[in-house]
């Protein structure tokens, strides 16, 4: 028996209606696919800036945290400040193996970018030099500190009219590009500077630096001179660098995406000075020179004249006094110290008057730190005594 089967299909209208409400789906759907994709694509762009901004902001705080580090006493820190330049010496780094003093080894240093340098530079945006002038840590041994400059200049090579390149450049040597598609935030200088002053109870604290003191340099080119004061000391005062910077994905239109900061730039060794450490044995690193001579009361004499040590105005800074050895000439050891001399003179000389005419003498003369620990030996002589 066969049944009736109702092989009615769908009516125009119920087929208009499905396809509509299929429509309205597939519409939403791809309206949150779109939505999630731009979501997806701003978060992009402004990682992308956010990056950038963090790696120029990093590799400031990096390298200006070290001003001061093993600078000599003579040699300014800070040297010229400005609202897109800023220039300050420090042992940043060397390319001597186990220099325990600089703050990184890289043996591929060029030698002119591993210690102060040996003659004045234009300093970029500043319209001043740094000083055509010798920082020495001890006669004859150049200063380690190395001066480093940052700064800002318009990017000509984008069709943005307000966007700047960040460049690094070490003594007088090229410039390097740090990073690209930075902005001014808003108004906001790129370099503003706290020194220590009267807050204005009496108490010291970090005080902003005016706007009408900025530029400033340090106008003495030996720290700590007897002209080293008013606007010239303003710079050893400075005690912190607030970093205000903005930075793009580099895109324009819709696409673009910025990012700002504002950051706070402790110069941990700025006033400081170099610390005595007291660790490692002395270096000497001075000749000693040994010759007859006669005293102004006739009496025959050895003068004995060396150079203070390396550590004792650098590196360590903890020679506390040099010993003295004296022998007969042809003797095969040195005993015990003949004498000591304290430290702090800027050159040292010593007559030897103890001494018998007609005989000869070799003298040796070692570092000595608050340890106590004695550098290696260094001798000189014969003398002989007329």
């Amino acid at each position: 028996m066969n049944i009736p089967r109702d092989r009615r299909g769908m009516t125009l209208t119920e087929l208009i209606v499905a396809l509509t409400i299929f429509l309205i789906v597939i519409s939403t759907a791809l309206s949150f696919m779109a939505q999630q994709n731009s979501a997806f694509q701003s978060a992009v762009d402004r990682l992308v800036a956010l990056r950038n901004l963090r790696y120029a902001a990093t590799t400031l705080s990096q390298d200006l945290e070290t001003l001061g580090t093993n600078t000599p006493e003579s040699q300014p820190s800070l040297y010229y400040g400005g609202d897109d330049v800023v220039a300050f010496s420090a042992d940043y780094a060397t390319n001597v193996a186990n220099d325990p003093f600089a703050v990184f080894h890289d043996p591929d240093a060029p030698t002119g970018q591993v210690s102060a340098p040996s003659g004045g530079f234009a300093i970029p945006n500043a319209g001043v030099s740094f000083p055509d002038t010798t920082y020495e840590v001890t006669p004859g041994v150049a200063s380690p500190a190395e001066v480093i400059v940052f700064f800002f200049r318009a990017d000509s090579s984008t069709a943005r009219t307000d966007d700047y390149v960040l460049f690094r450049q070490v003594n007088a040597g090229g410039p390097e590009v740090i990073a690209r598609n930075l902005l001014r935030n808003g108004t906001q200088p790129f370099f503003a500077y706290e020194r220590y002053g009267d807050d204005g109870t009496g108490a010291q604290a970090l005080i902003p630096v005016p706007d009408s003191l900025v530029p400033f340099r340090h106008e003495s080119d030996i720290h700590l001179a007897a002209s080293d004061t008013g606007t010239s000391a303003l710079a050893d005062s400075v005690r912190a660098v607030v970093l205000s910077l903005a930075a793009t994905n580099g895109r324009t239109g819709d696409a673009e995406a910025t990012v700002a900061m504002n950051r706070l730039i402790a110069l941990p060794n700025a006033g400081l000075g170099t610390l005595s450490t007291c660790g490692s044995a002395p270096i000497l690193g001075s000749v000693l020179t040994a010759s007859a001579t006669v005293l102004t009361g006739g009496e025959p004499a050895a003068q004995l004249t060396w150079n203070p040590a390396v550590d004792e105005a650098g590196g360590e800074a903890d020679v506390v006094r040099y010993v003295i050895w004296r022998r007969d000439a042809g003797a095969l050891t040195w005993g015990d110290p003949y004498l000591a001399i304290p430290a702090g003179a800027p050159t040292y000389s010593y007559s030897d008057a103890t001494v018998t005419p007609g005989s000869a003498y070799e003298y040796a003369l070692a570092a000595q730190d608050c340890t106590p620990s004695l550098s290696p030996l260094t001798t000189a002589g014969p003398v002989l005594i007329p």
